[in-house]
């Protein structure tokens, strides 16, 4: 076997053959430069020796070779001249060949726009209000067992008055469940109290949804056979509570019925308070997409969790402008759309918490307004823009993305005394809760309140609730009264809520606030100089520069 090379071949040759190629190539450069000797060629160029100063009409040749060089010139730019027209008349034939090719494309395109413009509105217009407030009754209207998800960390600002009578209104003996989310981010005590608060009126259970739930696709690569070392995903994004006694509940309700048609149950709720993470855990597969922004769902969505129990995901409830703007930072769709400031929102939210907490929790020096808390909160995460310049409006969409979605821990304290609203009477009381197994309901939240591990009273930032905020379920219920207008009837008020400044001083703090924002937002305008008048008289200089010997000198 021929070994292989390791090393290029040398380029070392003897003297000999060198100095023989040397002198090759020498006598082949002396018969060259003979042959152009003979043939009259030469390589240097001769130099214009020009017209001669003692020459006769010097002026007039110098002049008649500069017309000559000029037209010369002239010739050149007309012929390049005609050829990019030619160039552009070639590309305009072909555009207008082209466009000749597609013109019976169009005509199709048009005639399947006129066929299809049903289907294109749809499509069109699902961010609209109307559109989700339709698609919300569709959900009510077509479900036996109407499921409201509430936000464990503020209850009562998110329940909707207007959904819950048109659930008690509608026909068909309707039956209305409420679930407190997110309990992970609550402590347990303030969990208990808003379950005692709200079993009152409507049933309530206890949940925790996984956050970190698989697509389908990923489960269905899944080999078959089990490694028998396999780590089970304990954490806390994984883990779900309250799952089995949801589905125990929903089963032994359906399995009551008189009806044999599966049980259609309806999951409703404010944006972001996880009606789609609810379904996900229940079906224990990624079934309706899920976010940190809000209204992703745009409309209903069927997922059968067994035979009998069928449920229905829904778009969320579109807040009323009437509400205050507390609530509306939370909960309305104005700062996804654009419609709302993000600094606006953050500065609302900032009133409504105590600033020591919000101090320890983001780790921040003290502040005095909401702009300079998020200057700081940028500076601390490293939210900076070209020059160092703290990036406010991204720190703020951090701020309300934490506040919104399942990671800050924020609690509302519930109400020693809760007023019933109007729509709701000892009997409708009485109605809600038939049918219901109220004994396992208590002993699964029990079970859920155990083994979820929730955060101490002290690292939890205490907030003041606003009440119940009010949605529209139809676009003709759309107010005219600016944000922060006065709430609903079928508002309560917590009575343990603290003291809010004077109207005064809150005024005063908006308009500084606001001014502060329109100097950021401002673009710099050129600095000007101006001249003032200095006096350097001779008075001046001695009166105010003289040095008096005689205070030291007597």
């Amino acid at each position: 076997m021929r070994r292989p090379k390791l090393k290029k071949a040398s380029k070392r040759v003897s003297c000999a053959k060198r100095y023989k190629i040397q002198k090759k190539v020498r006598e082949h450069n002396r018969k060259l430069k003979k042959e152009a000797k003979k043939k009259g060629v030469s390589k240097r160029v001769k130099k214009d020796p020009g017209v001669p100063s003692s020459a006769p009409f010097k002026e007039e040749v110098l002049r008649e070779a500069e017309e000559r060089r000029l037209q010369i010139e002239e010739e050149k730019e007309r012929k390049r001249q005609a050829k990019k027209e030619e160039r552009a008349q070639k590309r305009k034939k072909e555009k207008e060949d082209a466009s000749k090719e597609t013109e019976p494309k169009a005509k199709k395109a048009r005639q399947d726009e006129n066929g299809k413009h049903s289907k294109k509105q749809t499509t069109q217009d699902k961010s609209s209000k109307q559109f989700l407030c339709s698609e919300l009754n569709k959900v009510i209207d077509a479900s036996d067992v109407i499921i409201e998800v509430l936000d464990a960390r503020d209850p009562l600002g998110f329940r909707c008055p207007q959904l819950e009578e048109a659930v008690l209104q509608r026909e068909g003996n309707k039956k209305l469940l409420l679930v407190l989310n997110k309990i992970d981010l609550v402590p347990k005590e303030n969990v208990e109290r808003w379950i005692q608060c709200l079993q009152q009126e409507f049933p309530v259970l206890a949940f925790k949804a996984s956050t970190q739930i698989k697509d389908r696709t990923v489960q269905a690569k899944k080999s078959r056979i089990v490694a028998s070392n396999e780590v089970l995903d304990r954490s806390r994004g994984a883990a779900c509570f309250g799952k089995d006694c949801l589905t125990e509940l929903l089963t032994s309700y359906a399995a009551n019925r008189q009806s044999e048609a599966s049980l259609k149950v309806g999951v409703v709720g404010f944006p972001n308070v996880g009606k789609s993470s609810l379904i996900n855990s229940m079906k224990e597969i990624m079934a309706c997409h899920t976010g940190f922004k809000r209204g992703i769902t745009k409309s209903m969505q069927e997922v059968h969790i067994s035979k009998n129990v069928k449920l229905i995901d829904s778009p969320g409830v579109v807040a009323s402008p009437s509400n205050p703007l507390a609530s509306l930072a939370l909960r309305s769709l104005q700062v996804e759309e654009g419609e709302e400031s993000v600094l606006e929102a953050v500065r609302t939210l900032l009133k409504q918490c105590d600033k020591t907490q919000v101090i320890l929790q983001y780790n921040v020096p003290d502040f005095r307004n909401s702009l300079e808390f998020l200057t700081l909160f940028a500076k601390k995460r490293g939210y900076l823009q070209k020059g160092g310049v703290a990036n406010t409006e991204h720190a703020a969409a951090v701020f309300l993305a934490d506040w919104t979605g399942a990671k800050l821990s924020y609690h509302c304290k519930a109400p020693a005394k809760n007023s019933r609203p109007a729509y709701l009477s000892d009997t409708v009381v009485a109605e809600m809760q038939d049918g219901w197994d109220l004994n396992r309901l208590r002993m699964g939240n029990e079970k859920t309140l155990k083994g979820v591990k929730c955060p101490n009273q002290a690292s939890s930032i205490s907030f003041i609730s606003k009440g119940m905020t009010a949605g529209l379920l139809s676009i003709s219920d759309i107010s005219e009264n600016r944000p922060g207008a006065a709430a609903t009837d079928g508002e309560t008020v917590c009575e343990n809520e603290e003291p809010e400044q004077s109207s005064k001083e809150t005024h005063e703090g908006e308009k500084s606030q606001k001014a502060q924002v329109a100097l950021l937002n401002k673009k710099p305008s050129k600095v000007q100089f101006h001249s003032v008048p200095i006096d350097i008289s001779l008075s001046t200089a001695t009166t105010d520069d003289a040095y008096d010997f005689n205070t030291d000198f007597k």
